[in-house]
């Protein structure tokens, strides 16, 4: 029983580590998704929660049935062959823009905070991630298991300083932030779409791997209830310092460097850790992924993506990342409801 509670704990720092990534730790996805539709936010991310929850559990348990090799085979259970396979390859795409954005990430947390030139930064990132995942899925659950822990202290950190301060919740229903309350009833869908079309590189080898389904169920509650409360807690901490934040390119940083030089360290470090473990997540998944098609082992195969994305990561693959990301989101909200309505017994 301990044991089986004790994997479901790492499936959900798994999970967590894969959702919770540097826009998350920036405060500018909060803001995005939530914040800004102020009362409206709670509803928004209660939904979100209880859709990271079943949905989660759910492409688990249909990759344990389809004991699918990659997430390429659980997009053809739900799309058929042709389409699936094309969904599959167009992911395939935005993941190693995902990967190579995320290294740029964390060489300019390197040249930035702590005066170190970016190539080092991308270096140390590259070699550290190779290590990781070379050695499977065992290692990447070890490393959220110390990252995640991280990231909820530090949200916690922040939101105690915020129940603190005088305007505490000031900001929750004004008309300061604002936008239409319709788009509150779509952004958790949205949100939760993004996410776990992308996740599902993740949450696929672990149904496979670990198949029992009560151990996947509580993994999934424990990541979508944990996704959730870190959510909620960073979004009353954003409101409560709106005024001082709102003009700034990372608020969580802002909110961060008014407490005191130790608490932007953690904040770096937390933000340098996010990008990590998405970075790890997400070669992981290319990599399952990319084996069904080539021949080689699977130690060169991780190699190479990550070369791949060092390289991109040079070239301003931003730009064309950001006009696949919106394709992408039209894509991740069809994937998504195909997945709800989707009714194959997952046993």
């Amino acid at each position: 029983m301990k044991q089986s509670y004790a994997q479901s704990l790492q499936i959900a720092a798994l999970y967590i580590g894969t959702i919770v990534g540097a826009g998350f730790s920036t405060g500018q996805e909060i803001i995005q998704f939530y914040s800004r539709y102020g009362i409206f936010a709670l509803y928004a991310i209660f939904i979100a929660t209880l859709l990271f929850i079943w949905l989660g559990y759910k492409i688990m348990m249909l990759a344990a049935s389809l004991q699918a090799k990659s997430y390429e085979d659980l997009n053809i259970a739900l799309f058929g062959n042709k389409i699936g396979k094309s969904i599959s390859w167009f992911m395939l795409i935005v993941l190693l823009g995902v990967c190579s954005i995320m290294l740029a990430g964390a060489g300019a947390v390197f040249e930035e905070n702590w005066k170190i030139p970016s190539q080092i930064g991308l270096l140390v990132t590259v070699i550290a991630t190779f290590f990781i995942v070379r050695r499977g899925l065992n290692a990447i659950f070890f490393v959220n298991s110390i990252v995640v822990p991280i990231m909820i202290l530090f949200t916690f950190i922040l939101f105690f300083d915020a129940i603190n301060a005088p305007q505490f919740l000031f900001y929750l229903d004004s008309n300061i932030i604002h936008a239409p309350a319709w788009r509150a009833i779509a952004t958790p869908f949205v949100y939760v779409a993004l996410n776990l079309a992308l996740a599902q590189a993740v949450l696929v080898p672990i149904g496979t791997k670990i198949k029992d389904k009560k151990t996947l169920r509580n993994g999934a509650i424990f990541a979508g209830l944990g996704i959730g409360f870190m959510v909620s807690v960073a979004h009353f901490t954003l409101v409560t310092h709106y005024g001082e934040i709102k003009h700034l390119a990372i608020p969580m940083g802002g909110i961060a460097a008014t407490i005191g030089v130790f608490i932007y360290v953690l904040y770096i470090i937390v933000i340098y850790a996010e990008i990590f473990t998405t970075l790890v997540a997400n070669i992981y998944g290319v990599t399952l992924q990319t084996k069904q098609y080539i021949n080689l082992p699977t130690t060169l195969i991780y190699g190479l993506t990550l070369f791949i994305c060092f390289l991109l990561a040079h070239i301003g693959f931003e730009r064309l990342l950001s006009t696949l990301y919106q394709v992408f989101g039209f894509i991740s909200l069809a994937w998504l409801a195909i997945l709800i309505y989707y009714r194959k017994k997952a046993t």
